[in-house]
Parts: structure tokens; sequence; C-alpha cells
């Protein structure tokens, strides 16, 4: 199916379309090459299983929006394709879904973690807040088919789904959780539809994930103050390695096995 996908991305754009409403589109799909792309609509009246964005995610396909991808050659191929300028406004409102190299990306963690490790032992460096965080959302992204959008209210980017529910997503980079428990803002909490956590182990890989319901949080777990702690004993069993409950909302089957810690993977594949 990808594929097929990129022949007609590669179909597409050896010839303009300036007079056509394809540059309307608000959904187009990365080819092979950067420089490549098709509107989805196109794809639909050539491939009758892609029905919906449901479908490219299916495939293995990942959302992102263009003003998040700023990439310079989307940006001349619309106008090539339309002969006309892709302008901020309209880039913000334009999605892109593109597939991504998860064999160069697994190499990359692998390094990421053997440099990590040296400068942990070296006590050069005692986290790695950032590089986890993001990370952590693009195994999000790619997992639930999350929108990755520009955030019109802070800075940074929020998360959506197909369906325009928003949702908050949390990273905590540890081979055990904190007796603690994960902490969350309070008033994120609330802004939100769900609340999806992704536990990473030290090297990077995916140990847990839980998938909540922002109301059911905050009508059990809310407290006095501006935070609430999920701690282990008190949602086990909501966990994607004990669970079924949520796992509908996997997007992607391929990227949650791919990126599962080994542990992880065979808890997932026994339920399968």
């Amino acid at each position: 199916m990808r594929n097929k996908i990129y022949d007609l991305a590669r179909e597409f754009s050896k010839e303009t379309h300036g007079s056509s409403n394809y540059g309307d589109d608000g959904l187009f799909v990365q080819g092979e090459k950067s420089t490549e792309f098709v509107p989805i609509s196109y794809i639909k009246k050539k491939i009758t299983k892609i029905s919906n964005e449901e479908s490219l995610q299916k495939v293995g396909f990942v959302y992102s929006s263009a003003d998040f991808l700023d990439s310079p050659e989307f940006n001349d191929w619309y106008r090539t394709q339309f002969n006309k300028k892709l302008t901020l406004k309209a880039k913000r409102s334009i999605g892109v879904f593109h597939y991504p190299d998860e064999v160069s990306i697994l190499k990359a963690i692998n390094t990421v973690t053997d440099m990590y490790d040296i400068l942990r032992d070296k006590h050069v460096i005692n986290n790695g807040k950032n590089l986890p965080v993001q990370l952590g959302e693009w195994y999000g992204k790619c997992i639930f088919g999350l929108k990755q959008i520009k955030s019109s209210s802070q800075r940074g980017f929020d998360f959506f789904t197909n369906d325009n529910k928003r949702v908050e997503v949390m990273i905590h980079w540890k081979d055990k959780s904190s007796p603690k428990g994960v902490k969350l803002k309070k008033s994120l909490v609330d802004l939100s539809d769900h609340c999806i956590i992704i536990y990473l182990a030290k090297n990077f890989m995916i140990r847990d994930i839980l998938f909540l319901d922002s109301s059911f949080i905050m009508r059990k777990y809310a407290t006095k103050g501006h935070s609430i702690f999920l701690k282990d004993s008190m949602i086990s069993s909501y966990f994607f390695s004990v669970a079924d409950r949520h796992l509908d909302k996997v997007a992607s089957k391929n990227f949650l096995m791919k990126f599962a810690a080994p542990n992880f993977a065979m808890k997932l594949d026994d339920r399968a």
C-alpha cells in the first residue's frame, strides 16, 4: 500500500495542477522523495482502501502540520504545483502525512543511548529531559495517530486526535517509576480530553503506556493543589502491559511493537 501511495505522489508531482482545486486540500501525503507529495483527495480517487486519515495511519504514515515540518521542499512543491505561494496562514491549516524512516531512527536511538551512557558514567549529565520528552512525544504521535499543531495559547505544540480531542502527552524517563508517581499539572489535565503517559526506559525504548480520560483523572485522583501525582499502585490496572481497555486507541500497532522494550512487547504480543 505504501508503494502505491509513493507511485501516486510521483505521478501527481510530474505535472502541475494550477487549474485544479487540489491546492485547497487540507491534507497532503509525502512520497518516497522529500520533493514529491500528493493530495489525500487524489489518493482517495485512486485507492479505494484509503478513505480517511485513519487508513493512512494504519499503513504507518504519521501526521505533522506543515507549520511544524517547516519544509522548504513542500513549500517549493506547493508553489510549483499550484502556481501560488504557501502563506503562513495557509500552512497552519495544512497537514502532511509522511512515513518515518524507522530503521535510521532506531540506529540513531541506539547511538544516542551509547553516548548518554558515557556522559552519565562521566557525571557530565544527570538527566536528558529535552531529548526523552521530544522522542516520547514522537512515539505518541506515531502510535496514536496524533496531530501535532502549533499552540495558539502558548509556546510549543499541542496534540489532537483525528476528531479534534485535545491530548496531554507526558513522558516519564526512568527504568522505574518514582515512589511519588508521575506529576501532572492539574490545569493542563483540566484543559485536555485525554492524557497519555509514555514510560521510557533509560535506553529510550517504551516500557509501558497509560491512556486515561482527563475527566476520569480529575474525578478520581485530583486533590488540593496544582498537581496530580499518579502512583503506579493507583493506576497499575490501566497500563497497556496489563489491560486492553484502551488498545483500540492505537493507530499503528507496528510502531507500538517496534519501539516497545522487549518485556513490554512480549506482554502486548500475548494479548494480541
